[in-house]
């Protein structure tokens, strides 16, 4: 089976989505990422819109990439100008990168109305810019057909005519591009065969030595972007273009955390090695955590929730055979199976749970309806253990005699000021005890409460605990008024999300104050992280690191 090649967009692309933004830093760390990944193709940017991007190329310049080809993105040259003295492709041949990518009009809307230029004109800006840039030394011209499916549909034969130019220009590949993200599967798929079978008969009056490739470039507004891009590859595409995560313009790009997977495990293509394709999950966190974007936990294959299982009947099920609920096994993703605890669990939970996080409950007078029992009790006045496994190991680790602090509190105190004209101020000293011995008042500053006694809390823990917590930080921050009848005194769940290189963990606070509350959510955050590392012996009870 011929291999599906991936072409990642989420350097150019993925920025275009809201809140989505890169240093140049970061897109090299991201590069070098989706290298080691197996990408073949990485578009890193736009080298003659912004000066960004072409710092990005000339850092890339020192990178050896293993499995991608580095791709430049730009136009086709201004109208008016020779292709030749166009500064967008010419910053495309002088950046370094290996491949050269540019768009151009397809839909006659577009040229008609936004570029207000005749479609004969069209025609001869794409056929000359891609010509211009075969004469470089670039290994690859690739060029991407915007709005391709919408203009199929208007005046199929004036969009057959732009591929046609690009041919003639001589591109090695075509992107079909699903721009507005409107066209469905049925639609892609009957288009991309058509357009096979066209550019098969037009290259022939153009030989030369490779055929032209045919790609995909979906986006996700009907929530199909997938979907389209698995139909255009079963109709003969070869080449699929996406973002990690989804990110993009709108309501983004096709998911490569999706495609991939679907690609190599439920379609059999070889696009990247079975070693690689267990990183997907590392690399998916990796660009969120880069993002600074929340990750999505109902992301599918890679997301948190993608192989979790609240149900009692279905925790019964899986524990005979995982197959029962679930389509693959998580691990080939580098994800995991994972069950949740709640109100509505069962026997078949608890056991599941308790075995997983290394729980041993017997001979410790405690049974599965008493942790049962205890969880109902607790979920009545707020908890929610199927979001906060960090909490709930804890939670059982007590009840079974099992729990070991790495640190007591003795006390904090949380001070907020408010000057006329300027913003809080928020100050908090905190005093624990770490094996029995009280350490020293800790002090530190916030943008909030919160934020002035997690600061605090580190300092303090960092005393004793050296560098290890310094990967750790919030990814999420959330308080829900649990019963809003009794005004500013009612009670309300804190529940804080917080992650490292290579997890992510949740814990829950309950309590009338709101800053008890996020007390208990945030020392259970510290306490499960230096717990886990306790337990690789990566520090020692006393304190001291081995």
């Amino acid at each position: 089976m011929e291999p599906i090649l991936l072409y990642d967009t989420t350097l150019r692309d993925g920025t275009q989505g809201e809140k989505i933004t890169f240093s140049g830093e970061d897109k090299i760390k991201i590069a070098k990422k989706l290298d080691d990944l197996g990408i073949h193709y990485i578009e890193g940017g736009w080298p003659g819109s912004n000066i960004k991007d072409k710092e990005f190329f000339e850092s890339a310049k020192k990178i050896v990439f293993k499995n991608s080809k580095l791709t430049a993105f730009g136009a086709t040259h201004r109208f008016g100008i020779l292709a030749k003295d166009d500064n967008n492709l010419n910053a495309i041949i002088e950046c370094g990168a290996p491949v050269g990518t540019i768009f151009g009009k397809t839909w006659d809307l577009h040229v008609e109305k936004i570029l207000r230029i005749d479609l004969e004109n069209n025609l001869d800006l794409i056929s000359s810019s891609i010509a211009y840039l075969k004469t470089s030394h670039l290994e690859e011209v690739h060029y991407d057909a915007e709005h391709f499916f919408d203009g199929f549909k208007e005046n199929r034969d004036y969009a057959l005519q732009t591929l046609s130019a690009a041919v003639k220009g001589g591109a090695d590949v075509i992107g079909l591009c699903d721009t507005n993200g409107g066209s469905l599967p049925h639609e892609v798929e009957s288009i991309v065969a058509e357009v096979i079978a066209f550019i098969e008969t037009t290259q022939a009056g153009h030989p030369r030595k490779k055929p032209v490739r045919i790609g995909i470039h979906t986006h996700n507004d009907s929530n199909l972007a997938v979907a389209n891009s698995i139909a255009a590859v079963r109709a003969g595409a070869v080449i699929v273009q996406g973002t990690i995560n989804g990110y993009g313009e709108r309501c983004g790009n096709v998911d490569l955390t999706s495609i991939i997977p679907i690609l190599k495990i439920k379609m059999g293509y070889p696009c990247i090695s079975d070693k690689n394709l267990t990183k997907l999950r590392m690399v998916s966190l990796f660009v969120s955590e880069t993002a600074n974007m929340t990750p999505l936990s109902s992301r599918p294959f890679v997301g948190k929730s993608a192989f979790a299982h609240k149900a009692g009947i279905h925790v019964n099920a899986i524990m005979k055979d995982p197959r029962s609920y679930e389509h693959m096994d998580p691990t080939l993703v580098g994800n995991q199976q994972r069950v949740l605890v709640s109100d509505m669990s069962g026997k078949s939970n608890i056991e599941y749970k308790a075995n997983e996080l290394g729980i041993s409950l017997e001979g410790n007078g405690l049974d599965i309806e008493k942790i049962l029992s205890r969880i109902k009790c607790l979920e009545k006045e707020g908890y929610q253990f199927d979001v906060a496994d960090g909490t709930f190991q804890i939670m059982v680790e007590k009840l079974a005699n099992q729990f070991k602090p790495l640190f007591d509190l003795d006390s904090f105190r949380v001070t907020i000021e408010k000057n006329k004209d300027q913003p809080c101020y928020s100050h908090a000293t905190i005093k624990i005890s770490v094996d029995g011995e009280v350490q020293d008042i800790t002090a530190a500053e916030g943008s909030g409460p919160v934020s002035a006694l997690d600061n605090a809390l580190r300092k303090a823990l960092n005393k004793v605990y050296p560098n290890v917590l310094d990967p750790v930080h919030l990814v999420d921050f959330k308080v829900r008024v649990l019963d809003g009848r009794d005004g500013t005194a009612a009670r309300v769940r804190v529940l804080i999300e917080s992650r490292d290189e290579t997890s992510i963990w949740s814990t829950i606070g309950v309590s009338e104050d709101v800053i008890e509350a996020s007390w208990q959510a945030l020392a259970d955050s510290f306490q499960h992280k230096l717990s886990r590392l306790e337990k690789d012996h990566s520090i020692k009870i006393s304190g001291q690191n081995p």
